[in-house]
C-alpha cells in the first residue's frame, strides 16, 4: 500500500479565452496552481499570448504516464472533437475555476 503522502494527482485540462474560443490542452500536478498562473498571466507561452484564462475541462490521474498519454491524445483531437468533449462535461462552458481565488 502506498502511504497517503506519496499519492500524487496529475491533471489534464483545457482552457480557453471565451466560450468556443482558442483552446489549450495542458498537464499539471496542481490544477489550482496552474489555473492561477493562467488567470494571472504568469504562465508564459501560448496561453498567455492568447489570454486563455477559463478552465472549461479537466480530468485527473494517479499515474503521470496515463496523464501524459491522455494529454497527447487530446492534443491530437480535432477542434470539433475537443469541443464535443468539453460540451459533454461542461455544456455551458462555465469557467470551472470561477470563485476559486476569492
Amino acid at each position: 500500500m502506498i502511504p497517503m503522502a506519496e499519492v500524487r494527482s496529475y491533471f489534464v485540462y483545457i482552457i480557453t479565452n471565451q466560450p468556443h474560443g482558442t483552446l489549450y490542452v495542458g498537464i499539471t500536478n496542481s490544477l489550482n496552481r496552474r489555473t492561477w498562473q493562467h488567470k494571472t498571466g504568469t504562465y508564459e507561452g501560448f496561453s498567455k499570448h492568447y489570454g486563455l484564462k477559463h478552465l472549461v475541462y479537466h480530468e485527473d490521474f494517479r499515474d503521470v504516464r496515463d496523464a501524459i498519454a491522455r494529454e497527447k491524445q487530446l492534443k491530437g483531437y480535432s477542434r470539433t472533437k475537443k469541443v464535443a468533449l468539453i460540451a459533454e462535461q461542461n455544456p455551458l462552458w462555465h469557467d470551472l475555476a470561477a470563485g476559486w481565488y476569492e
